[in-house]
């Protein structure tokens, strides 16, 4: 099966998430480990999901960048 992966850097490391299995999440010191325990953790979810005879998720998504308009000054002019 294939899914789509999204990589957050973290401080030490990279966090990985499964967009269309959102339960597959772990973290890497580097993107590469953190693909191979993306992998292991898939892996060890879908035993789980087979011998509760469940079947694997595989959500249905689009990614499409957007932009936002950020101002500093307005956001802080919101806070209580």
């Amino acid at each position: 099966m294939q899914f789509t992966a999204c990589y957050t850097k973290l401080k030490d490391g990279y966090m990985g998430q499964l967009l269309d299995w959102p339960n597959v999440i772990t973290d890497g010191k580097t993107i590469e480990e953190c693909e191979e325990m993306l992998k292991d953790a898939a892996r060890e979810m879908a035993l789980a999901y087979y011998e509760d005879d469940d079947e694997i998720p595989h959500l249905p998504f689009a990614v499409k960048p957007i932009s936002v308009e950020i101002e500093k000054e307005a956001l802080l002019a919101n806070v209580c």
